[in-house]
């Protein structure tokens, strides 16, 4: 950590800085620092020369003298940012009095407000690594499957496979704790632990799934533990207390059941109060629970080591190589002595059901084979560890044998299997792996009290490894010491039946089996408690943050914050857990959660170091991205290998959340991997697309949607957007453009507003994509800069959808239709094809639905086939999908009508496109007045337009003549640029007359009257009646034909080059359109879009 050393400055010194290089010199202490009554350097400043000047026009004296953030005099130059831009000693003291909250919760800032003046000091943080970290990871990972299953798993797997299974487990959590280190470290960590982490890391959606996979796993956990205990407190302690006693012999199993969901309710209600009533009696105790695990561990070390040279005596009682349950006889043996008479003993009586020593109903095996009793505990000099390497798994039901025991096999009576010691469940190595692996979680302890740590992010890595580093090794050394000092059969006797009921693990501590039944009993429902105290504040954290909407109401709870709604929500499934009874069948399921959430840690590792975003700092060096990957490889074999079907439904429920929350969730920014994934993603993909174009069979339209804002920054024609939402079906890109008009300094929040209704519209209309306002001082500028500029890489746009200019003829300004024409120029010039919707208020909503009807497509010039793939597109959405498509095209005299449907029909059916085919023909006929009269009232009505604007122009140079002498340079411009015509003019404008004026005035109105005369004799254009008369022509076949058409797609005929022509270009397109409801005037880009290849 970088050091930084303070040294005060003298004020005398102060002068020998004025003339250095014109450096002023600058105070960094705190205004209060520096006395109020300034020297006489405080209002002059050197200007390089020597030469000193005053700083009172800049900054008064006043404002120096406030000391205030705000005013400070060294900090002049910046003082308008300071809002926004605070001092760096600021900072920091905000910085270092950072609270250790979640973010987003502001409890501590409403109890401050609550209580007025009297402020609660908050407490700072001060647990070291020891006791923050090291000792409740210790607690939360030995717990009941090490006194309870240890010893059964060793005997089922043997000593190697057991190896390997503790080996998997310690794996998978030493390497998610190397991820979890990473992540820890990588900055403060505010209370939450994992939720948060995973969380922050790999953005709300994985948060929320993982953070309730744990919160269910956490939650199992406590129905576990509660479990254990019962099972402790029933087998092992009184077992008198038991409700429901077995009616038969085979019955015993169902009655324990019964008990265990008793016995556990009520546990858990009692634990549950607890927790309600003070969970700081938790905490307090949890020094206490956690020396009970320490002192029932040493125990079993010092059992082990005794029994080197004094083995503890626990006979096992023998039928052959078969083992008997020790509480059904007194003496193992078929006959005793009775006063100098042999009797049957209680054995021979339970197997042959007489005492007079007659063999009739006798069991088989039990006459064929010999009683015998061996040492339960032969202790670790007596060489049993090589009979226990090997795994020995059994079948339900199947009685417990020991290997090469002299027996003569023979068929036993079923009546009498409850005299044997019997498995209860099925084992395998997958099985095991389910039952063990909740032993090695609670790895979370230390960064679950983040909150608490003096210094989280050394903490965290050094107390989580060393707990792992220990459990690791008692585990082992415990399955070595099993291995080596027990019995393979009382290891696999789950419930200790053979040792007369004693827990197995008992029978190996020193000085008594009951330090280890009350050491665990106390353990056991200590982790209980710790779990009911944890789950629901992991529910209420993920609540808090209101990324699941239903889940509001357990964010709630107490005054002080304590979540009763949340620990009601988990009694209530912890409760689940108890009603299946069977700690062997509720670990693999908090087993699947556990795992769910570590592989996550170790996903969002990963994907932070390999995206390596500039926030990946973390102070915790020893990871790697492949140790990320290995130790999530290693969860997900052990969901599989423990319980494929139990890993699905786990997977399901995270993904079933995930989904809820893509779509109903809030939208959070915490900046997290998967934000920074989708970026890396994006970026991969837009540098492949620059490669080239794209082939044409991969065209498709990628549009720029020109929307023309009112006064108020409504969309004029929101249409539009439904008809670009419509022809895109949700799929490629879709830019939304609009210009605003003006400076984009003044204007920028106007556009930031326009942006957001824009965004709204596009939300209304089920428009996917991205919207771009762009402020320029001409609107036909701004069209051209989006034209231009919009997109990114290969993901630019290839088609313009552009609204028609409404009420261009009766309007005087002529720049709506300028700028029209201006962007169908600037779209030909840069290849994009263009879509204009004529009447576009009249276009569907995504509501409506055309039951029947045609798009009738006017193929009059081929285009690069837009207008075959266009109608297409359209009927892939729910509104034009029962329309049907026919295709026009128009044969001249001289061209084979037939032969032209022919080929037009072989053609459409290559394109997989299926539509009615129609040649019309177009007769050679004379131009007709009506076409004349047509073409030369729109040369009058332009002509006369022109005239008008010429006049209004003279008015206007007057006007600025008599304004600015100086304006040579403006007048010009007048003719430069027609878009000018549009600027600002003062209403009442005053004129100095001459007499020269007054002459030329008048001479200009009366060539004005001339020229307005002049319009009755005008001759109209040769190439505009032939325009003219094609158009009418057109227009007179294509009404014909679709008048009833639900949509007619046209060419669209370019502008032309003269631009003189302009006015007449958009009387054509009138003409052309005339008497249709709903037109699409397309444009192609000069490229083929459509192919017959596959």
């Amino acid at each position: 950590m970088p050091h930084f050393t303070v040294v005060p400055v003298e004020d005398k010194h102060r002068a020998d800085y004025d003339s250095v290089e014109g450096l002023s010199w600058v105070d960094y202490r705190e205004p209060a620092a520096a006395p109020a009554a300034a020297d006489s350097y405080d209002t002059v400043s050197s200007d390089g020369h020597g030469n000193h000047k005053e700083n009172s026009p800049f900054l008064n004296s006043s404002e120096a003298g406030k000391g205030g953030d705000y005013y400070d005099r060294n900090l002049a130059l910046f003082e308008e940012e300071l809002d926004i831009r605070p001092k760096v000693s600021s900072l920091l003291g905000k910085l270092v009095n950072y609270t250790n909250l979640t973010q987003g919760v502001k409890e501590h800032e409403e109890a401050e407000s609550t209580d007025g003046s009297k402020k609660k000091v908050s407490k700072s943080p001060s647990m070291g690594t020891l006791m923050g970290v090291y000792l409740p990871c210790m607690q939360n990972i030995f717990g009941v499957i090490l006194f309870l299953r240890l010893t059964w798993m060793v005997g089922m797997a043997g000593v190697l496979q057991s190896f390997l299974i503790v080996l998997l487990c310690c794996c998978c959590t030493m390497l998610t704790t190397i991820s979890m280190s990473a992540i820890a470290t990588n900055g403060v960590v505010p209370a939450g632990g994992s939720y948060f982490m995973i969380s922050r890391s790999l953005g709300p959606e994985f948060g929320g799934a993982v953070g309730l996979c744990f919160y269910l796993g956490t939650t199992f956990a406590g129905a576990m533990y509660i479990l254990g205990a019962i099972e402790i407190l029933l087998t092992y302690i009184v077992p008198q207390a038991a409700i429901f006693y077995p009616s038969g012999a085979h019955d015993a199993s169902s009655a324990m059941l019964n008990n265990m969901r008793v016995y556990g309710t009520v546990f858990l209600i009692l634990m549950a109060v607890v927790v309600f009533v003070g969970v700081k009696y938790v905490n307090k105790f949890a020094s206490l629970f956690l020396a009970c695990v320490v002192i029932s561990i040493l125990s079993i070390y010092a059992g082990a080591i005794k029994s080197i040279f004094d083995p503890p005596e626990f006979p096992i009682c023998m039928l052959g190589n078969r083992t008997l349950i020790r509480d059904q006889f007194d003496v193992c043996a078929k006959t005793i002595v009775k006063d100098n008479i042999t009797v049957a003993s209680k054995l021979w009586e339970n197997f042959c059901h007489n005492t007079n020593l007659t063999t009739e109903n006798c069991d088989e095996y039990f006459l064929l084979n010999n009683v015998s009793e061996i040492a339960g505990i032969p202790g670790a000099a007596s060489g049993i560890l090589k009979d226990n390497l090997w795994s020995n798994y059994l079948e339900k039901g199947e009685i417990l044998e020991k290997e090469h025991h002299p027996s003569v096999d023979a068929a036993g009576q079923k009546n009498n299997l409850h005299l044997y010691v019997l498995s209860d469940i099925s084992t395998s190595f997958m099985v095991l792996v389910g039952i063990f692996f909740p032993s090695v979680t609670g790895i979370m302890a230390g960064s679950n009290r983040s909150g608490d740590l003096k210094d989280a992010q050394k903490s965290i890595p050094v107390g989580t490894i060393l707990a792992i580093v220990t459990t690791s090794l008692v585990y082992f050394s415990c399955v070595l010491l099993f291995g080596a000092c027990i019995e393979g059969v009382v290891l696999r006797d789950k419930y200790g039946d053979a040792v007369n009921k004693n827990l197995v693990v008992g029978t190996l501590s020193w000085p008594s089996p009951w330090v280890i039944v009350i050491g665990s009993f106390f353990s056991t429902c200590g982790a209980g408690l710790q779990s009911l105290t944890g789950a629901p504040r992991l529910l209420q954290a993920i609540a808090k943050d209101n990324i699941i909407p239903f889940l509001w109401v357990f964010g709630h709870g107490k005054a002080n914050g304590e979540p009763t709604w949340a620990l009601l929500l988990t009694a209530l499934i912890a409760e689940l857990g108890i009603l299946i009874a069977s700690l062997d069948m509720v670990a693999p399921i908090l087993s699947m959660f556990f795992l769910m959430c570590y592989l996550f840690v170790n996903l969002a590792c990963a994907v932070q170091t390999l995206l390596r975003t500039p926030n990946w700092r973390p102070r915790f060096k020893y990871y790697h991205w492949a140790l990320s990957f290995l130790g999530m490889s290693i969860c997900l074999a052990l969901m599989f290998i423990s319980s494929w079907y139990y890993a699905l439904v786990a997977m399901l429920i995270a993904g079933m959340i995930y989904k809820y929350i893509e779509y109903q969730g809030a939208e959070k920014e915490w900046g997290d991997g998967i934000r920074g994934l989708s970026l890396s993603a994006a970026r991969y993909a837009l540098l492949r697309l620059e490669e080239g174009p794209p082939h044409t069979k991969n065209w498709r339209p990628q549009l720029l949607v020109l929307l023309k804002l009112d006064e108020d920054l409504h969309v004029k024609y929101p249409r539009l957007l439904t008809f670009a939402s419509q022809l895109k079906a949700g799929k490629g890109l879709t830019i939304i453009g609009s210009v605003i008009q003006g400076n984009f300094l003044e204007t920028y929040g106007e556009a930031q507003a326009a942006e957001q209704t824009i965004k709204n519209m596009m939300d209304i209309e089920k428009v996917k994509g991205f919207c771009q306002v762009v402020v320029a001082n001409k609107v036909r500028e701004g069209i051209a800069h989006l034209i231009q500029s919009c997109g990114l890489g290969g993901m630019k746009h290839n088609t313009v959808v552009l609204g028609w200019p409404y009420g261009w003829r009766q309007s005087e300004d002529p720049r709506s239709w300028k700028t029209f024409i201006g962007t169908v120029r600037c779209t030909t010039a840069a290849h994009l094809a263009l879509l204009v919707p004529k009447n576009v208020s009249f276009y569907p909503s995504n509501h409506e639905r055309y039951n029947e009807g045609n798009i009738d497509v006017w193929w009059i010039v081929h285009d690069g086939g837009m207008l075959m793939l266009l109608p297409f597109l359209l009927k892939q959405h729910k509104v034009w999908r029962k329309c049907k498509m026919r295709i026009f095209t128009v044969a001249q005299m001289d061209d084979n009508s037939i032969q032209m449907k022919k080929d037009l029909a072989t053609f459409l059916y290559q394109l997989r496109i299926e539509a009615e085919v129609e040649v019309v023909e177009m007769h050679n006929s004379d131009i007709s007045a009506y076409t004349y009269e047509r073409t030369l009232m729109m040369e009058q009505r332009s002509q006369m337009l022109r005239q008008m604007r010429l006049t209004k122009t003279e008015r206007e140079r007057e006007a600025q003549l008599v304004k600015d002498r100086h304006s040579i340079a403006r007048l010009e411009s007048l003719y430069s640029d027609e878009e000018d015509e549009g600027d600002p003019v003062p209403e009442n404008i005053q004129m100095t007359w001459t007499k020269e004026k007054c002459d030329a005035e008048k001479r200009n109105r009366g060539s004005a009257v001339g020229s307005f005369r002049d319009l009755i004799s005008i001759k109209p254009n040769q190439s505009n009646v032939r325009r003219m008369h094609t158009a009418v022509k057109l227009n007179e076949v294509i009404v014909n034909r679709s008048h009833d058409a639900r949509l007619v797609l046209l060419n669209m005929p370019g502008p032309p080059k003269n631009t003189d022509g302009d006015e007449n270009y958009m009387e054509f397109l009138e003409v052309l359109t005339e008497g249709l409801e709903r037109v699409l005037l397309v444009r192609g880009g000069g490229r083929e879009v459509i192919t017959i290849y596959s």
